[in-house]
């Protein structure tokens, strides 16, 4: 179907090969990475059964790692079976509209329609996939069962209190993310492909001459830096939707029994703490000090090969126009619409809090939609191995 829109024709099924034919430098080096695995037989799947927003797709198993029996002739071989684990998987569904008195000439400046209009679309959607895969990677960091606590912890390098080779506190340096991918994977470390980190963490890496920049060359022939770079030969996409958190300051109650001019003593009211400007002796009892400063705290995604499953699901009608002849003195709306897999490998989505058929950012942060491949037994349940998940996060002050 085609509609006139400002004078020029539109049909969405050219315009989505437009925006699916453009080259866009993040996308590609996101699937150059190898941490996401592209799974397009699932999206017939979904379609085909009742409730096409969420499946269960079956995740074989590891036979035994069970040391070897005795063969001497006199001892009798005991078989063992394989697992089979269940991989839950949830479609995000996104849209959004953009209205324009003039859109074309508005949006296009007078050039093609179709090209200059799918390229901002597209970088559009592609900003919103990467928020999508961080808020689930929010999420399972965020698991609080037993086996999901035991994941999150041994999935974490947290360098916050350490100094660095150059002696910083708490910053990332040359040796972070290879003990961290080693602290999460062990000898699997050699997965991990894509790290995503705040620009605050990538420049003073930068700074220590450890991330270079990858460049591309732009449509004019001109050569510019792309927002991606290397570190210890793994891809570094730098987004500054990574989490940051505010991590407060600490206080302890003095062990001074005599005021000390040199100190700075506290008191504390409804859990704030307020310095003292003239301490009194006989209070000093009451009195508290600064154990430890406040500071922001970056969070790194460290990902590897296959980590992020990805099924482009689709929409029944993905871009569509409308134009209301009237309004303004005539305005013209784009519709888009996406529904979009993204499984963590070894880690289904459960379903737990979940409002709609599609999940809200805030329900992909949740914990408790998120819990580790199993068996789904009631006695003897099993989990997939920890160290086959390549998703690492490490936690630093930059």
């Amino acid at each position: 179907m085609s509609d006139i829109f400002n004078h020029k024709l539109f049909n969405g099924e050219v315009f989505q090969k437009y925006v699916d034919r453009l080259p866009n430098p993040n996308r590609t080096e996101l699937i150059k990475s190898r941490a996401i695995r592209q799974r397009p037989e699932l999206a017939s799947a979904m379609a085909d059964q009742v409730g096409g927003n969420y499946i269960t797709t079956p995740l074989t198993g590891l036979i035994s790692g069970a040391a070897p029996q005795n063969y001497d002739g006199n001892t009798n071989i005991e078989s063992k079976d394989t697992k089979t684990f269940s991989h839950s998987r949830v479609v995000v569904g996104r849209s959004q509209a953009w209205t324009e008195r003039d859109f074309s000439y508005d949006i296009t400046g007078g050039q093609d329609f179709l090209e200059n209009v799918a390229q901002q679309i597209a970088e559009y959607w592609d900003e919103i996939d990467q928020a999508t895969i961080v808020h689930i990677l929010n999420g399972i960091f965020q698991m609080s069962d037993t086996e999901g606590q035991k994941f999150v912890t041994s999935h974490t390098y947290n360098v916050s209190a350490m100094n660095n080779s150059e002696g910083a506190l708490g910053r990332m340096d040359g040796t972070t993310l290879n003990t961290g991918m080693q602290r999460a994977c062990g000898d699997n470390k050699g997965k991990f492909s894509l790290a995503i980190m705040h620009s605050a963490v990538a420049t003073n890496l930068e700074n220590l001459r450890l991330l270079a920049y990858l460049k591309y060359t732009d449509a004019n022939g001109m050569q510019r830096d792309l927002a991606i770079g290397t570190l210890n030969g793994r891809t570094v996409l730098v987004d500054d939707n990574m989490p940051v958190t505010e991590v407060a300051a600490t206080y302890a109650l003095t062990t001074d029994t005599e005021l000390d001019a040199t100190k700075t003593y506290y008191t504390k009211s409804s859990n704030k703490y307020t310095a003292v400007a003239s301490p009194v002796v006989g209070d000093i009892a009451k009195y508290y000090e600064l154990t430890a400063e406040s500071y922001v705290a970056y969070t790194t995604y460290v990902l590897g090969d296959g980590a992020i499953e990805y099924t482009d699901c689709g929409a029944k009608v993905p871009y569509e126009m409308d134009r209301d002849p009237a309004k303004n003195g005539g305005e013209d709306t784009l519709y888009s619409r996406q529904r979009k897999c993204f499984a963590p490998y070894g880690i289904s989505f459960t379903k737990a809090s979940m409002s709609s058929l599609s999940p809200t950012d805030d329900e992909l942060d949740l914990g408790t939609n998120w819990e580790l491949v199993n068996s789904n037994e009631t006695a003897d349940k099993q989990y997939i191995a920890q160290k086959a998940i390549p998703i690492a996060r490490i936690i630093s002050r930059g």
